[in-house]
């Protein structure tokens, strides 16, 4: 048998090389989860665990770290640090193009939309089993090489690829949930907001947003005949399946425009809750709306942890002049 024991450089033999691993490094961050409970979920997703660290401890953990491709971080409740913990987690993310997941819960999901700088961080509100997967995949598939270029004959079967990967993890991690009993953060889908009362929970305004109107010659259009359209779209579900019809963007934009009409402030949660969507979901079409210039950030002047969402004025006179076409199309 061959003798893998130290040598020394002055002997023939030498030391065995550990093979490289080149997956991408995952750092978990976390209250009361079982480190073990972790390794075939970093595993599934391609991923190399780097280690499972306490939320009051990351702060450091992070400053040690020399180099990680993805952090995952489970914050459903509010602590005293966790604003301290979101800034440096989004400076690193800035800075090193480090991937971030959020897990955020209702109470902490304000804080952590307006903490979001780094296009490469993900902000998932209770989300089940699928859509943390697909999370942990789509940060695995963001490390760039230096100079890679993305060509647009591959994107069919890359999300092709991506969605088997999902599909896979989503089954690791219900084999996983199966065989623990560990007091794990809940994949669970909880409560969906399209079962949460629906109805508009707005900010009022210190001030007419932006201090502008729509224009004058576009069609006369009030907020109650906005809340009425969105009122007419919830009743589909008592005479049709519902999810045949979900439509997050059209709804929150509706909702934006009656809040815009009646001079309100609306505030991410709120917005989620219009969508009538999970609120991972609904989280993903505010940024997607955000990213195309229909709706802006705005601070809270009062509080720099929440962020309103208000419809951009070119958005609101489109939508305005929307309505105008289709009350003449049905008058005709």
């Amino acid at each position: 048998m061959e003798d893998f024991s130290y040598a020394s450089p002055l002997t023939s033999h030498s030391a065995p090389l550990t093979p490289r691993d080149d997956r991408a490094s995952l750092l978990v961050i976390a209250n009361q989860m079982d480190a073990s409970a972790l390794e075939p979920v970093a595993a599934a997703a391609g991923f190399r665990l780097l280690g499972l660290t306490a939320l009051a401890d990351a702060p450091l953990r992070l400053d040690l770290q020399a180099q990680c491709d993805t952090v995952l971080v489970f914050c459903p409740v509010m602590t005293p640090l966790l604003e301290r913990l979101l800034v440096q987690l989004e400076t690193q993310a800035i800075q090193t193009g480090m991937a971030v997941i959020l897990v955020a819960g209702w109470d902490t999901v304000e804080l952590a939309f307006a903490c979001l700088r780094s296009p490469h961080t993900q902000l998932l509100c209770d989300p089940d089993r699928v859509e943390l997967a697909a999370a942990l995949v789509a940060a695995g598939e963001h490390r760039p090489a230096a100079g890679q270029v993305h060509e647009i004959d591959r994107e069919s079967a890359r999300l092709q690829q991506l969605s088997e990967e999902v599909g896979r993890l989503a089954r690791t991690l219900d084999a996983l949930t199966e065989r623990t009993r560990v007091a794990t953060p809940s994949f669970d889908l909880g409560q969906r907001i399209s079962d949460r009362p629906s109805d508009y929970i707005g900010m009022p305004a210190l001030a007419p947003i932006g201090g502008e109107a729509v224009r004058t010659d576009t069609p006369t259009i009030t907020a109650t005949q906005v809340r009425d359209l969105l009122r007419a779209r919830r009743i589909r579900a008592d005479f049709l399946p519902g999810d045949l019809f979900a439509d997050p963007a059209w709804d929150m934009l509706l909702d934006l425009l009656a809040a815009k009409l009646e001079h309100e402030r609306v505030s991410v949660s709120s917005l989620c809750i219009a969508a009538a969507v999970p609120p991972t979901t609904a989280l993903r079409w505010i940024r997607t709306l955000t990213d195309k210039g229909l709706v802006e950030r705005q601070a809270d002047p009062h509080d720099g942890r929440r962020i309103f969402i208000a419809l951009a004025n070119e958005a609101a006179e489109a939508l305005t002049r929307w309505f105008g076409a289709s009350r003449r199309l049905l008058t005709t």
